[in-house]
């Protein structure tokens, strides 16, 4: 036999057995991506059926759930007070207002006065962020017994009550910086120190922080159940 033709036949069957070899390889790799990804997607309903059983998780979730209910009830309690929103209120009504409820922000005002303005637009923002605290609004002018009770000499003033009584004030904006272009969140600040707004608590935040947590320990569980069944 030619020497020359012996070596071409050998070189031909090792490149062919090259080609099978990586055939079959390739074959191996698609038949484990699919392997794979039908795994995953019986993890992922796996996961799901035993976040709903978790006790601790289920027990937060009808906790967060009660919780969230009262905050209702609450704010619609409020609401009913005339909280939520920045309302104008007549000298007729103004000690009703002030007395019916814990805590109350008062704008004395002048229609015709620009630094009034900027203060009616401070406060109508905050008002329905802070329903606990109720945000009204009267005329100077056409409240000529409580300004003078209430010795208001500089507009705007706002009142701060708390039960009914007049606790302390923002005359002009002395406590804003003195200047027109103070943010809304620079009175909102003053607001809570002076305390008549409240930040969320803190244990509101530890106890959506533990919720999540909680999820996520779940999840981890439940992979390692999965990788363990493998």
């Amino acid at each position: 036999m030619d020497p020359d033709a012996v070596k071409s036949t050998l070189s031909n069957l090792a490149f062919g057995n090259v080609l099978a070899a990586a055939a079959r390889d390739y074959k191996k790799e698609v038949l484990a991506n699919e392997k794979a990804q039908s795994s995953n997607h019986v993890n992922e309903e796996v996961d799901l059926d035993e976040l709903m059983d978790d006790p601790e998780l289920e027990k937060l979730h009808a906790d967060r759930i009660a919780s969230l209910k009262r905050e209702v009830e609450k704010r619609e309690a409020f609401k009913r007070q005339g909280h939520g929103e920045y309302r104008e209120v007549s000298e007729g009504d103004f000690l009703g207002e002030v007395t019916r409820s814990e805590k109350v922000i008062c704008h004395f005002y002048h229609k015709e006065f620009y630094r009034c303005k900027i203060m009616d637009k401070h406060l109508k923002t905050l008002a329905p962020r802070h329903v606990d605290t109720k945000f009204i609004k009267v005329d100077a002018e056409n409240a000529p017994f409580f300004v003078s009770k209430l010795a208001i000499k500089t507009l705007p003033c706002v009142l701060l009550f708390s039960k009914g009584i007049a606790i302390d004030r923002l005359v002009g904006f002395q406590d804003l910086g003195t200047k027109d272009d103070f943010s809304t969140t620079k009175l909102e600040n003053v607001l809570v120190k002076k305390g008549m707004l409240s930040k969320k608590k803190k244990e509101e935040d530890d106890e959506d922080a533990e919720y999540q947590e909680s999820i996520r320990r779940s999840v981890r569980s439940s992979e390692n159940l999965d990788s363990d069944s493998d």
